[in-house]
């Protein structure tokens, strides 16, 4: 894990751990357990980690334009979570009480040869990868 991907994880499981009132969001706790879950799982915290609208994303390059071929998670009003991805316009590919199931549903629908993070953005990882694989 490269020391950019260990900083982001780091700043979201700081936020996600910062005391919230409940009736600033509900989402907060359930979002944190999220965080925590997903970054115990090897192969996700090896992966950039970002945030936004209550979702955990992962990239498999440290820097914007971030790559969109790994699923993300959120959080649902009820305290649930939804499985989503890899992009905007997939369908949903589930809704679960757990977080933990959550992660392993991300990580089920990992691409082959995910991970580490790639130091770049995501076309510098494509023109690596096709560089690589044509040697």
């Amino acid at each position: 894990m490269t020391n950019t991907v260990e900083a982001a994880w780091r700043k979201i499981l700081a936020r996600a751990g910062e005391a919230r009132r409940p009736e600033e969001s509900p989402l907060a706790a359930p979002f944190a357990k999220l965080v925590l879950v997903a970054h115990a799982e090897p192969l996700l915290r090896q992966l950039y980690p970002w945030t936004g609208m209550w979702e955990l994303h992962f990239s498999r390059c440290t820097e914007i334009r971030h790559t969109w071929d790994i699923p993300y998670i959120g959080t649902l009003a009820d305290g649930r979570y939804y499985v989503e991805g890899p992009s905007r316009t997939s369908p949903r590919i589930a809704e679960t009480d757990s977080a933990r199931v959550a992660v392993a549903m991300v990580v089920d629908h990992l691409p082959p040869h995910c991970g580490p993070a790639f130091i770049g953005n995501a076309e510098e990882l494509a023109a690596h990868e096709g560089a690589r694989d044509t040697m």
